[in-house]
């Protein structure tokens, strides 16, 4: 095993009608001003931010607002958002919304804190130490974001889609009603659960040693994940499969299932943070468009892996050799992401890239990682257009 720090500061307050505790919850964590920000109009439409709202005049909070946060979140909101603070005065951000929202809100925290250009950290010019206090009431199961250090921003300027990690950015507490999230088109509900299954996966496919607890707590809740995944399908508005996604979602990528590893691979999300950035797609959708070609560009650098895998958690019987197994393993996550209504090739996803501009995802794909992406096979800036190639 590798050494490790766990590090989860959040306060998570989990079940039904739990949202009527975030204005306690503020009082709690001494917010003073809030900026109460948020995305679309489903979350007024629901009544969500009116409820929000009530609780906060009657704790006698003040508070501004931020709306219009987009999937791929986007750095001229931010640099918004950073403006109103400062000049309101606020000292708490409320994320109401789903990952795109608190990794917005955590971008707005760093600018605030940390002073000059708030792109110098996701450009790798300055890391964020500091951040504005964040609460998050989460409305969509997918990014984790809620509990996690990671924070991921699209510059509408160069269209490029960079992430940063800092432990300051960890919301202070998370209110997680699963029944929020049973208004959610069936898309949006499975890019959710394919971006949990992955958070899981990207560690879980790594190239050093493991922890048995791990990889157990991995394989669990990946299969949790499919179980619900699909009765979701069917039954959208049942609670417990909501509710297990949910917790998935926090637990997928709160670093615990990547305890006593090398942190894992990562070039999936790499890849499709380059296809989000130039197409503006589904963050999920993406990456399951991609991660079968990239399964079978490097599973043979590690079959035990792949093996365990296919066995473990796609429930495929031995079929003689690791490589056999690993390679149905490979064909039967693809049948999954397929049962749930997610793209296995950029022509499901609805894109089809020129050459000039595969080159182009290729090279931003590199910048972005510093260098060649991977840990279970480090990809070249030629392996990396192969991808996108073999994804079409």
């Amino acid at each position: 095993m590798h050494e490790f720090t766990y590090y989860t500061p959040t306060k998570v307050v989990f079940g039904r009608g739990s949202e009527a505790k975030t204005g306690a919850l503020l009082k709690e964590y001494g917010a003073g001003k809030v900026l109460l920000h948020y995305g679309g109009g489903s979350a007024e439409r629901s009544g969500l931010l009116g409820r929000i709202r009530e609780q906060l005049a009657a704790e006698r909070i003040p508070f501004v607002e931020l709306g219009g946060v987009m999937p791929n979140p986007r750095l001229s909101l931010v640099r918004e958002g950073i403006t109103l603070c400062e000049g309101e005065g606020v000292d708490f951000i409320l994320a109401v919304g789903g990952g795109s929202v608190i990794d917005s809100a955590k971008a707005i925290g760093y600018g605030v804190t940390g002073g000059g250009d708030v792109w110098d950290f996701y450009d790798f010019k300055r890391k964020a130490e500091t951040c504005l206090p964040i609460g998050a009431v989460l409305t969509i199961a997918a990014a984790g974001s809620e509990m996690s250090n990671f924070c991921v921003i699209t510059n509408d300027d160069t269209w490029e889609k960079r992430g940063t990690k800092s432990d300051a950015g960890r919301p202070r507490f998370a209110v997680m009603d699963p029944e929020l999230t049973m208004t959610l088109p069936p898309y949006q509900t499975a890019c959710g659960c394919a971006d949990i299954l992955m958070h899981t996966m990207e560690r879980y496919f790594n190239h050093g040693e493991n922890m048995e607890l791990t990889d157990g707590i991995a394989e669990a809740l990946m299969r949790t994940v499919i179980r619900n995944a699909g009765i979701l399908v069917k039954e959208p508005e049942n609670y417990e499969a909501r509710a297990e996604i949910m917790w998935a979602g926090s637990l997928s990528h709160n670093g615990l299932t990547g305890c006593g590893t090398d942190g894992g691979d990562w070039a999936t999300h790499k890849l499709e943070h380059e296809l989000g950035a130039m197409f503006d797609v589904a963050h999920g959708a993406g990456l399951t468009a991609v991660w079968g070609s990239w399964a079978r560009l490097v599973y043979g650098e590690r079959l035990d892996r792949f093996a365990k895998f296919a066995t473990n958690v796609m429930n495929v019987p031995w079929q003689g050799n690791e490589r056999e197994t690993a390679v149905c393993g490979i064909y039967a996550a693809e049948a999954f992401f397929r049962s749930i209504g997610m793209p296995v090739t950029l022509a499901e996803l609805g894109i089809a890239p020129t050459e000039e501009q595969i080159d182009a995802l290729a090279e931003k794909c590199m910048k972005s990682a510093q260098g060649m992406p991977g840990i279970v096979k480090k990809l070249s800036r030629e392996d990396i257009a192969g991808i996108y190639r073999a994804a079409m």
